[in-house]
């Protein structure tokens, strides 16, 4: 029987956080254990000079994790799932997908009530590709900059004028206990999330069949649900923070309805597409969803870029 279990986490404060929930819940599911966090500086952590689709990608934020997995340094790593790659190594396994916080993107200003708000000229910060093209799409004449760095980081160089604006994840700042620094949380049909934004993974080794079971009361069904239909459209498409995608889905009852796009990053070309469904189909909804964003010419305009 299980004893022990030490978590492999980003030092981030929000990651830090994101364990702790993760032990918390583990906790109160079984007192017995002894429930460890270990920290790790991960490259995506480090190089904060470039934006993500010029250094590598998501992956760079878990690859020091897996890592600590595969040395015996953790017996599991909690990920924020829109910073999970699509395809993960055989040695690995998704054993829980945790209840989603919000999904949706916050704007945040000092000077500015929304986007809408702002004149003509004025800086938004984002290194999201997603996030600029559908800003770019529908107000083509703000300036897009670029904004890395932890949450802390990001609001601070608001705060000293850098930008107008800057657009975060809504479920971060309400982890984070931050939701007072959120000007207005932009609708999701202005901006579709990213893919699996707002939830949580728990990734383990794929050998380590005891602990999966151990982890299985985590996971939410109808959270892994949407955010394994969300992966389904982004694997379809090639999807990475290289390029300009996001899918959102969510369950009413039995019900599905899962949104996509897929953009130029500078926002003069973009394909939406939506799909309706039961949810006990979630994985043929987001091929569904994939195949009707391809038949608009998505590919196309993703070999472009």
């Amino acid at each position: 029987m299980i004893k022990k279990i030490t978590i492999a986490s980003r030092e981030s404060p929000l990651a830090m956080w994101q364990a702790e929930h993760i032990k918390t819940q583990l906790n109160n599911l079984y007192p017995y254990l002894s429930i460890y966090i270990k920290g790790f500086k991960t490259q995506g952590d480090i190089i904060l000079d470039q934006s993500l689709a010029t250094i590598g990608g998501k992956g760079l934020f878990i690859k020091e994790l897996e890592q600590a997995l595969l040395k015996k340094e953790a017996d599991l790593a909690v990920h924020s799932m829109k910073d999970l790659p699509m395809d993960i190594y055989e040695d690995f396994q998704l054993s829980a997908i945790t209840a989603r916080e919000d999904p949706r993107d916050a704007f945040i200003s000092l000077k500015y009530k929304s986007l809408d708000d702002m004149p003509d000229g004025a800086i938004v910060g984002t290194s999201s590709l997603r996030r600029q093209s559908q800003i770019k799409a529908k107000y083509p004449s703000l300036i897009i900059e670029p904004l890395r760095g932890n949450l802390q980081t990001r609001l601070s160089k608001l705060k000293k004028g850098q930008y107008g604006a800057i657009i975060l994840a809504a479920a971060g700042l309400i982890r984070l206990d931050l939701q007072d620094q959120i000007t207005m949380y932009i609708d999701k049909n202005v901006s579709i999330p990213a893919v699996g934004q707002g939830a949580l993974g728990i990734e383990i080794l794929s050998s380590n069949t005891e602990l999966d079971l151990l982890l299985k009361p985590l996971n939410d069904d109808d959270t892994s649900r949407c955010v394994l239909a969300e992966r389904m459209v982004s694997r379809s498409l090639a999807g990475s923070c290289t390029v300009p995608l996001g899918a959102h889905a969510f369950i009413n009852k039995n019900a599905m309805v899962i949104n996509g796009f897929v953009a130029s990053p500078n926002g003069e070309k973009i394909i939406h597409a939506e799909m309706k469904g039961v949810k006990a189909d979630f994985y043929k909804l987001g091929e569904s969803l994939s195949q009707l964003l391809i038949d608009q010419g998505a590919k196309t305009l993703l070999s472009s870029l």
